[in-house]
């Protein structure tokens, strides 16, 4: 599958050599990051590792599994400075129609209920709360609980 929008964003599978910028840009938006080895081994295990460029530049990432019939996001990210702009959005339905291809008929994810912004994002692009991870985040003085989210293709 192959996308572009129209601000010349661009979705291509990740690669081995893109792991140190991904890894960097995972530490610079997210309090408790994925080490590098995380995503190594999301590569080694053969899923659907994506990011997204401008203009040659790293800007986003994504991390989906796919099994049977099912989905499950495990980690997106767009940098800061391009936050609230629409480019998390377009990435989050790319991600959307990467596990619709693979014959998924759900894509579920967590999400810190802290996490106020991917919230909104995914109450948007019609997630639902089926349940709730006691615990499931490392945080600040103990752990979060995240909120289990799915849609229905």
């Amino acid at each position: 599958m192959s996308a572009q929008l129209s601000t010349a964003v661009h979705y291509r599978p990740m690669m081995a050599a893109d792991l140190p910028v991904v890894s960097a840009l995972e530490g610079s938006v997210y309090a408790f990051p994925w080490s590098i080895g995380n995503f190594r081994d999301c590569l080694e295990a053969g899923y659907d590792c994506w990011v997204a460029a401008e203009r040659g530049v790293l800007i986003g990432y994504a991390v989906l599994m796919v099994a049977v019939d099912e989905a499950h996001l495990l980690n997106i990210a767009v940098a800061s400075p391009l936050q609230r702009q629409g480019i998390g959005k377009a990435f989050l339905q790319y991600m959307i129609g990467v596990a619709r291809h693979r014959g998924a008929q759900m894509v579920y994810l967590e999400v810190r209920p802290s996490n106020v912004a991917a919230r909104e994002l995914y109450r948007e692009a019609g997630f639902q709360q089926i349940a709730i991870r006691p615990g499931y985040y490392p945080a600040h003085g103990g752990r979060e609980d995240a909120l289990f989210l799915g849609i229905t293709l």
